[in-house]
């Protein structure tokens, strides 16, 4: 294992491989969460349906992920950034390889969960190396790339999953994701970074203080109403789409092009408009994507009716652009907010709360939507086979769908007044003496 960032950054120089390994990373995350989702059908007949277990596939990554976001946060100021970012790619492979062997459900969700502990040093690392390494129009490019890498993640997730499932086997998805890891970690082991804000020995354990200030509140609250209106249904929608319209693994994974493709343009489009386009703030970008988010819950609502399934796609590419316009924004005017000393703290804050919502959003959809369908069909095992995607009673679980739709848009809606009421607060406090930076600015 390396040293430390601070010795290898000793004669100024940051590799020019430092953005596109620390993307490649986390490239493969989108991936970890929208592939273990695809596969979970047949992960469901190999290993059976319990539902706890079954749903802790998907939910166990993500609760890791979240819990340890604020952990690896306050642990990367001590052990330094890259330290941090390479530690995870080893315990992602690590946990690939388990989820890989795993021969029942309860050694899959321990290879899950590890595998999220993880992604949370490869997010939290990764994002305060790029923070703390570039500044400037370098920094903010470099996380505009990020947005897009994301997007590409979650573009390329779904459609590459459904394929390995359906050609390779469930295992081949979770193999696949050890690989990049792989990759990521042996090209990342002799990276030099020249670090602009060092990392600090004294910080807390979990340090929640980056929220004391609204603007940085406002702007993480931002994925937070992303993950309620989109990453639920980018998780669950394949499994809709097996129990609704009753395709397979491929079919679904294709069939999810117009939710994901969007998000790989859209953050690219979004940094063009900010500087171009005088008018058009990071506020404007984001009360547009949330606009587009809450539209495109609703359209779903289509889902189930007798109309051609292609009217589904326009509500769909709604979503994903609501979700990808502000991806290459967040990261950046999220730590921009804080002092650039408490990077690595406000990265993991706002890595817990994107990937706490959304191990919340998620795990929320899979109970609710199995205990909807338990009260709509007599036979418990019936409705949990349902619930993973079997399509024994498809008006079943487009009705319980329909509803779980319309909660998550009057959230989403409840979340967007909040952001606002939150910006408007930092503008006031600015405009007394308290020097914030604002969105736009």
């Amino acid at each position: 294992m390396p040293t430390s960032n601070t010795s290898l950054s000793a004669n100024g120089f940051t590799s020019p491989l430092l953005l596109p390994i620390v993307l490649l990373a986390l490239f493969v995350l989108p991936i970890s969460i929208s592939g273990a989702a695809i596969a979970l059908p047949a992960i469901s007949t190999d290993l059976g349906n319990n539902p706890g277990p079954l749903q802790w596939v998907v939910n166990g990554f993500n609760a890791s992920f979240a819990l340890f976001t604020l952990i690896w946060g306050a642990a990367a100021a001590r052990l330094g950034y890259k330290r941090t970012f390479l530690i995870g790619t080893l315990i992602m492979m690590a946990g690939s390889v388990l989820s890989v062997l795993a021969t029942d459900l309860i050694t899959l969700d321990v290879g899950r969960v590890l595998s999220g502990i993880g992604a949370a040093a490869i997010a939290t690392g990764g994002t305060a190396l790029l923070s703390s390494s570039f500044s400037g129009q370098q920094r903010a490019r470099a996380f505009a790339l990020l947005g897009t890498t994301v997007g590409l993640g979650l573009a390329a997730g779904p459609t590459i999953s459904g394929i390995v499932a359906e050609v390779v086997g469930w295992r081949g998805v979770f193999a696949m994701v050890g690989i990049i890891a792989a990759v990521a970690y042996v090209s990342g082991i002799r990276l030099q970074v020249n670090q602009i804000a060092a990392p600090h020995s004294k910080a807390k354990l979990i340090d929640f203080s980056p929220l004391r200030n609204r603007l940085f509140l406002a702007i993480v609250l931002v994925p937070v109403a992303g993950s309620i209106a989109y990453v639920s249904i980018l998780t669950y929608l394949p499994v809709a789409l097996s129990a609704v319209l009753k395709m397979n693994a491929a079919q679904a994974g294709f069939f999810m092009l117009p939710l994901t493709l969007p998000v790989l343009v859209a953050p690219l489009v979004a940094n063009l408009l900010t500087q171009k386009v005088r008018w058009i703030s990071s506020l404007v970008i984001i009360n547009t994507s949330l606009t587009l988010l809450i539209v495109g819950d609703l359209g779903l609502l289509l889902l189930g009716r007798d109309i051609p399934v292609l009217f589904l796609s326009v509500s769909m590419a709604t979503l994903g652009f609501g979700w990808g316009l502000p991806l290459g924004l967040i990261d950046g005017d999220a730590l921009a907010a804080v002092p650039e000393e408490m990077s690595g703290e406000a990265a993991g804050v706002l890595n817990f709360l994107r990937l706490g919502s959304e191990a919340l959003s998620v795990a929320a959809y899979g109970a609710i939507m199995g205990t909807l369908l338990v009260n709509k069909i007599s036979d418990p095992d019936t409705a949990y086979r349902i619930a993973a995607g079997w399509s024994g009673d498809p008006a079943a679980y487009s009705s319980s769908f329909h509803i779980l739709l319309i909660a998550m848009a009057i959230i989403t809606f409840l979340v967007t007044v909040l952001i606002n009421v939150l910006h408007r607060s930092s503008r006031s406090a600015s405009a007394v003496g308290t020097v914030t930076p604002q969105l736009g600015d």
